[in-house]
């Protein structure tokens, strides 16, 4: 069984050395996300990429970066994404947000190992 519905997918655009309170940028919003109670996050690490000071970052071999672009997608409804704003303002001092209305397609039936739905989670 599939239900659809409305969501709102938000991409978060940082650098892979951003830090916020001691650890890895992208670990603490993760950490915060999951302890919101949002339905899931995913980083992604970029083999390139540049951003507002047109420098490229890339994972070849001849120019080897130690700054490699991060991208944070997590997608849930609007009221839990608009409670994470303000943690976004405090701790993504550099960087990009971007914001869509995205419509989910969310499989149910299969139970996971501890025991819950997918629907169970993504409430």
């Amino acid at each position: 069984m599939k239900r659809e519905e409305e969501a709102v997918l938000l991409r978060i655009f940082i650098g892979e050395h951003d830090r916020y309170r001691g650890k890895p940028l992208y670990q603490y919003l993760v950490e915060v996300f999951r302890r919101e109670g949002l339905s899931g996050a995913t980083v992604f690490r970029g083999i390139a990429g540049f951003g507002k000071n047109s420098i490229l970052q890339s994972t070849s071999i001849l120019r080897l970066s130690t700054d490699l672009p991060i991208v944070i997608e997590v997608v849930d409804k609007r009221e839990k994404i608009e409670k994470i704003k303000p943690i976004l303002d405090e701790a993504v001092t550099e960087g990009l947000v971007t914001e869509e209305k995205v419509r989910i397609i969310l499989y149910e039936g299969n139970s996971h190992q501890n025991g819950t739905t997918m629907e169970e989670e993504y409430r």
